[in-house]
């Protein structure tokens, strides 16, 4: 069952657990948790999250999961985290500062997991975050604690301008990295 408009709203500024794991070969880090996925406990729940579905397009995992299988991630080497903690109904509402103090935190998060590759799922947080105002999509020429960075499109089904074959092509150029 979905959850409901007080559901949503009692989700407001929520935060949702990383999913980790010994040995990733993937960090996924999306910018915030939804309200949806707040609401849920589950990493890109909101229907319309293209996530799941270029996830298994990308070849990354065998079949599609659904977001309350997020637990099954590490066993295929994978994990999410996010930049911002908090749940909000638009990542627009985050602060530059919010996205700032993510990056710190992420990159605390990398060098205690040490995964091989840092996969951020939107361009425009890695650019205010990590202060890398020409960043593009694709592999990163700097790494975080010694990983591999990727940056990839934002699978929010708000994001018109990446199609779901288009995010699972990069998720795909990224597994070939790995």
């Amino acid at each position: 069952m979905p959850p409901t408009r007080a559901d949503l709203d009692a989700a407001r500024h929520t935060t949702i657990d990383d999913v980790l794991g010994p040995g990733l070969d993937v960090l996924f880090c999306g910018i915030n948790p939804s309200l949806y996925s707040a609401a849920t406990g589950h990493h890109f729940a909101r229907p319309g999250n293209r996530f799941w579905p270029a996830l298994h397009l990308s070849g990354l995992v065998p079949r599609r999961l659904v977001p309350s299988e997020q637990h099954l991630l590490p066993g295929y080497g994978l994990g999410i985290t996010n930049l911002a903690s908090r749940a909000t109904a638009r990542a627009d509402e985050l602060s530059a500062e919010e996205l700032r103090q993510g990056a710190l935190r992420l990159s605390r998060l990398v060098a205690e997991t040490g995964p091989r590759v840092v996969a951020v799922a939107g361009v425009s947080a890695y650019r205010l975050g990590f202060g890398r105002k020409k960043a593009e999509i694709g592999r990163q020429d700097e790494e975080i604690a010694g990983s591999e960075v990727w940056v990839l499109p934002n699978p929010s089904g708000l994001n018109a301008h990446w199609s779901l074959d288009g995010i699972a092509a990069q998720m795909r150029l990224l597994s070939r990295s790995s």
